[in-house]
């Protein structure tokens, strides 16, 4: 499972929250940047697609050794765009759980969070990246507004609607 979103939407707690409730191992997908990426984005320098391939290619890398242990697992990403889904589920049983919320919800949080490379300027660049989902991905739309005890019961509902996803 990806937790996706942009910066903000609070993909660290959910899948925290998430891997705990249902016993998964939890990556944080922002320890997988090459150094390269997490002092260009503390510049405030957004990335480029080139930037992300060797992230993304790690984050796919997580995701398939924890497929071939058959464990189950959640992975934090932001996976902005439809072709960095494609990457990271290219073969392995993904789903994406998307957490969406307004970008004034979004400059609140970020203007309190505290500690985080990734900047409250970064916001704008990743609103014009993001490419939502569409209904022909494997994906569950979240509001990140609710609460956290909200979000998660609501993610674990919807998991168990759906058919263990084939790729």
């Amino acid at each position: 499972m990806v937790v996706m979103g942009v910066c903000g939407t609070g993909k660290s707690c959910v899948a925290a929250a998430v891997a705990g409730r249902l016993g998964l191992e939890f990556k944080e997908g922002d320890d997988l940047h090459p150094q390269s990426n997490v002092d260009k984005m503390a510049s405030g320098h957004p990335l480029t697609d080139e930037d992300r391939i060797p992230w993304l290619r790690k984050c796919r890398e997580w995701l398939r050794e924890e497929a071939q242990h058959k464990k189950g697992a959640i992975l934090t990403c932001s996976a902005l765009k439809k072709k960095y889904r494609e990457r990271l589920a290219c073969g392995l049983p993904v789903r994406f759980i998307y957490l969406k919320t307004s970008q004034e919800e979004l400059e609140k949080r970020l203007a309190n969070r505290k500690g985080h490379f990734m900047k409250p300027g970064m916001l704008k660049s990743q609103l014009e990246t993001l490419e939502e989902p569409t209904a022909d991905e494997p994906v569950i739309t979240v509001d990140a507004n609710a609460s956290l005890n909200e979000i998660v019961d609501h993610v674990i509902a919807e998991l168990k609607k759906l058919p263990y996803p084939q790729r």
